[in-house]
């Protein structure tokens, strides 16, 4: 049975800063990974406007997996949605593809609702590994806003 997995998350900073974190190298660089892995900044292209990619490859402990996104969808500071495929993911059998939606919601006072859509995960365990890492990823850009 396939799974989509949903996150929300509140962050104490404008939507502003944290589009930027998912659209800008140097900071993307920063923050993205679960706990243990990494992106090298000189492996992330990024050309954020519908039809752009993000591209970049995330390293750890026995990982290396390249990851492609097809943007469909963008609004500046509001929405970065689209096609994502990924080689080289633990627990995954071939490359996984999925959609993949971020929106960023102003919810006043300088905090920004972060809404994460991302599936259909064939595999309800590699959903709830996506879904820890992210949530992980999170934990780092709390940090880095």
């Amino acid at each position: 049975m396939s799974q989509n997995i949903e996150i929300t998350r509140i962050f104490d900073a404008p939507c502003e800063l944290v589009y930027r974190a998912f659209t800008d190298p140097g900071q993307l660089a920063q923050w993205f990974g679960p706990d243990g892995c990494s992106v090298a900044r000189d492996s992330i292209e990024i050309d954020a406007r519908p039809g752009g990619q993000l591209r970049f490859v995330m390293t750890g402990p026995d990982v290396r997996s390249l990851v492609d996104v097809v943007f469909t969808e963008v609004a500046e500071n509001q929405l970065l949605a689209g096609e994502m495929e990924a080689t080289g993911v633990p627990g995954a059998t071939g490359p996984l593809r999925v959609h993949l939606r971020v929106e960023f919601h102003d919810e006043g006072n300088g905090k920004t609702r972060l809404e994460l859509r991302q599936g259909p995960f064939a595999d309800g365990q590699l959903g709830a590994d996506t879904s820890s890492g992210w949530e992980s990823s999170f934990t780092k850009l709390d940090t880095l806003l």
